[in-house]
């Protein structure tokens, strides 16, 4: 349980979040520590799966093999449930093993079938299917090996008991003694210690529901519907793993708990689920008398609690996935959204613990991630509205199922799911310009992102001349340029996020100058004067 007690950055919380955000600092050259007031890893089950922002940062980092691994794992699983499922009456029909990660929204299975896999952006971002069907506990462990790789310290049993800014660092108060620490980062969930000690106003919506997730020994599965369903008490879903169980109860908030209590905290208070309390709710919401012989593992119990911190940076304390925002776990946009949170927020925070910062660099994690994450919010919102057990709810959920059955529909909320489509709003024209980097090959059979295992920004340069690798040498040390042959987009610039920062289809003058104020604009002076080559 010994802490450093002088570090640069401390990052509170040991989930995906806190991890992805210490691997992203480590690899800036930061020194980083994690505290964790847990003493093991959280076994509860939570998301189900990632999204291809977050496969594809695994994929930047070297991390797909191992997460394409936990993925053949997961469908096995999948596929023995689905043949378990074949053999039961009331099950819901066959239920068979999808080719391509689909998702759901508000419990209505999107049909891979009907999904236009030809669109511009789909089809743009494939390379890392293979990995989308990974755990959160699964990804968890895979994060926390990556970590122990780059030899950043993990302290289990630390709890963060309070907090000073002292205009050059922060001193964090815990169980196990004072930290001093350059910046502190909390990713310690939605009853953030980090958040309420930074006093950082959280605003949102109350919660009006009460859901469980479990997985459970059953004694006769036969008895539930293969998939979700719905009814005046609430819905369910069981599968697509052998004894998985989701309830949700739309006759408010766990018993005993006050409003005014989930708003001081963020959310359910993480008191034990007991077996009894689980059954109770599935028989409730399914309408028979299924017994649940036992819990394999911690169950979790959520509401739609929604909230999003009033600034996600207070001097040099920060705050990042749940610490900032939560919502409803619908299609497991949380996790995703952390990762995201963490991701734009390594590179700049690595970037201002280094000096080569540009000024305000770190007020864009802010501005960047908030839009984002409020969409979330509504997004999950909106899946709450439609599947309440009331009337007016389930008349609204047959005309969206209706807008699902359509090709049209159905590929509009996969392209929204799957996260294909988010942009950050930055300068340049270019159709690149705030994307995530798509999968681009290169003639020697790699991919772009094959090399940017070490972190840095990456730079694609396929002028006949080599312009762009010359120019951008003055940032060595920042950007890594990989030369190709000639082909479009010509140039492409990758910050270490993922997001392409500038790309161009020309070789002119205009271009490399716009390069050039790009790399000054996210990267600061550079190190040795640009070398300008000449225009023909």
């Amino acid at each position: 349980m010994d802490v450093n007690q002088d570090v640069d950055v401390t990052v509170v919380g040991a989930g995906p979040v806190g991890l992805v955000l210490a691997a992203e600092l480590a690899l800036a050259g930061v020194s980083v520590q994690v505290l964790e007031r847990r003493a093991e890893p959280n076994e509860a089950m939570k998301a189900g799966s990632i999204n291809v922002p977050t496969a594809e940062a695994l994929d930047r980092r070297g991390l797909l093999p191992a997460a394409e691994k936990v993925q053949r794992e997961m469908l096995e699983r999948v596929g023995s449930f689905a043949r378990m499922a074949d053999d039961q009456q009331p099950g819901g029909g066959r239920r068979a093993r999808e080719s391509r990660f689909t998702g759901h929204f508000a419990g209505m299975t999107l049909d891979a079938d009907l999904v236009d896999w030809s669109d511009p952006d789909l089809a743009a971002h494939t390379a890392a299917d293979g990995a989308r069907m990974v755990p959160q506990r699964e990804l968890e462990a895979l994060l926390a090996d990556h970590v122990a790789r780059l030899g950043i310290p993990v302290r289990r049993g630390v709890e963060v008991t309070a907090l000073e800014e002292t205009g050059d660092g922060v001193l964090v108060g815990t169980n196990a003694g004072t930290v001093r620490t350059g910046w502190l980062v909390g990713c310690d969930g939605g009853h953030s210690a980090v958040r309420r000690l930074a006093g950082i106003d959280f605003p949102g919506t109350d919660p009006e529901l009460t859901g469980h997730l479990a997985v459970v020994d059953i004694a006769d599965p036969e008895k539930l519907a293969n998939g979700w369903a719905w009814s005046t008490r609430g819905a369910y879903r069981y599968g697509p793993q052998p004894g998985r169980v989701v309830t949700v109860e739309f006759d408010g908030p766990p018993a005993g708990l006050p409003r005014a209590r989930l708003r001081s905290r963020g959310g359910t208070p993480m008191t034990p689920v007991t077996l009894e309390e689980l059954q109770t709710s599935l028989r409730r919401v399914s309408g028979t008398d299924v017994t649940l012989t036992a819990l394999r593992g911690p169950a979790t119990r959520w509401t739609d609690n929604a909230r999003q911190a009033a600034t996600y940076r207070s001097g040099r304390v920060l705050l990042a996935g749940d610490a900032a925002h939560v919502h409803p776990p619908f299609g497991g946009q949380g996790l995703n959204l952390g990762v995201g949170d963490a991701m734009n927020l390594g590179w700049k925070l690595g970037a201002v613990v280094a000096g080569w910062a540009p000024g305000g660099l770190l007020d864009t994690y802010d501005a960047e991630r908030r839009p984002l994450g409020a969409w979330v919010l509504d997004w999950t919102r909106a899946q709450i509205g439609v599947m309440r057990g009331d009337a007016k709810s389930a008349a609204l959920r047959e005309v969206v199922g209706d807008l699902l059955s359509t090709r049209a529909g159905t590929t509009y909320a996969v392209k929204k799911i799957s996260g294909v489509t988010q942009r950050i709003d930055l300068p340049g024209d270019h159709p690149l310009v705030g994307r995530y980097v798509p999968d681009l090959w290169l003639t020697d059979g790699s991919r772009l992102a094959d090399h940017g295992h070490g972190g840095g920004f990456l730079l694609l340069d396929r002028t006949p001349d080599g312009a762009f690798a010359r120019l951008a040498a003055a940032w060595a040390g920042r950007v890594s340029s990989v030369t190709d042959n000639h082909a479009t987009p010509t140039g492409v610039l990758v910050r270490p996020d993922g997001v392409v920062a500038w790309a161009t289809d020309t070789t002119g003058i205009a271009a490399v100058t716009g390069l050039e104020a790009t790399l000054r604009r996210w990267t600061g002076a550079p190190s040795s004067s640009p070398e300008h080559a000449p225009v023909a």
